[in-house]
């Protein structure tokens, strides 16, 4: 499988990395119920296909992906590189508490050392910029986890140039982790060209627009979503941008159809397009999702398919806008 050089660390990341947001189970921002064993088999089955790294969170399932995680590590020779984050807590509701103060930054880095049973987390990543007011103190403290060994690299996640500009004052960036997909352009204005230019990796996350760009949804499976699974609050599965979406996954199923691929593949490699971005984060709650769509990790789609993808998207947001 491809890899790229994440910025200007010595990390070579596969271009498909596995995600493990939604097999972390109930939380605020969970996706319903999911089997532990599937999960886990998940991992060993992406760990199999050739991926090389896994990204997780203590928020996840509130700490339940990172110890799926380390279940699946004890059961494999793979060694991947390992990218976890702090600054999310929570309470007793299961409702995420934001807090970026020093001493709590320590406690989440031993506690995920613990549940994934490593030494040294490879990638360290401050999950969101959130108190604002606490970044620096916070980023002070992952400095000082680096020096003691307890983790190798720092990056932050959802971070605007701004943000990133103030912590890099006390130590670099490694790597960002924002948002992107067909759906979700923001990174594309300005934070793509900042990171190429400062060697700043950028891991992706929901390429595929939490399941919407795979070409399995559709209005029946959306009211089946589990009553506890997040997708039901977001804005993008609501009408009218929900059924624009339906629209243009059709089409762009017509155009991975002509390669033998899949939409979930085309969005994924839609991602990779763009040489900035070091790899694409791919979520997956069983062996047959990841078996898929790491397919998407060799293919590189040319500039009339790009071209196409372009009028489609143009297509959705003027359908939009005159909805609206």
């Amino acid at each position: 499988m491809p890899t790229r050089r994440l910025g200007s660390t010595d990390l070579n990341l596969t271009t498909v990395g596995l995600g493990t947001w939604a097999l972390g189970g109930p939380w605020q921002y969970g996706w319903g119920p999911q089997d532990d064993g599937e999960a886990v088999a998940g991992i060993l089955a992406a760990l199999d296909a050739g991926i090389n790294w896994i990204d997780t969170a203590p928020a996840y399932g509130l700490g339940h992906s990172e110890e799926l995680v380390g279940q699946a590590l004890r059961q494999t020779q793979h060694k991947p590189i390992i990218a976890t984050k702090c600054g999310i807590l929570w309470n007793e509701r299961r409702e995420k508490v934001v807090h970026l103060k020093r001493d709590s930054i320590r406690r989440e880095c031993l506690a995920s050392l613990r549940r994934l049973g490593v030494e040294q987390i490879d990638l360290y990543q401050m999950h969101w910029p959130d108190p604002p007011q606490d970044i620096e103190e916070a980023w002070e403290e992952m400095v000082r986890l680096a020096e003691e060994g307890k983790v190798k690299y720092l990056g932050v996640c959802n971070y605007n140039v701004q943000q990133i500009e103030r912590i890099s004052r006390i130590h670099p960036v490694a790597s960002l982790q924002p948002p992107y997909s067909m759906l979700r352009r923001d990174v594309e204005k300005e934070l793509l060209g900042y990171c190429a230019r400062q060697k700043i990796g950028v891991v992706a996350y929901s390429p595929m627009q939490r399941g919407l760009l795979t070409g399995t949804f559709n209005h029946e499976r959306l009211a089946a979503l589990a009553p506890d699974d997040h997708r039901r609050r977001m804005p993008e599965f609501q009408d009218p941008a929900f059924s624009a979406s339906l629209e243009l996954v059709a089409s762009l199923r017509k155009i991975a159809q002509r390669y033998g691929r899949s939409a979930a593949q085309l969005a994924i490699s839609w991602v990779l397009r763009r040489p900035e971005v070091t790899s694409a984060i791919v979520g997956a709650r069983r062996p047959s999702q990841i078996q898929e769509t790491v397919g998407a990790a060799d293919w590189s789609l040319g500039k009339q398919d790009i071209e196409e993808i372009e009028t489609l998207l143009a297509r959705r947001e003027k359908t939009l806008a005159g909805s609206s």
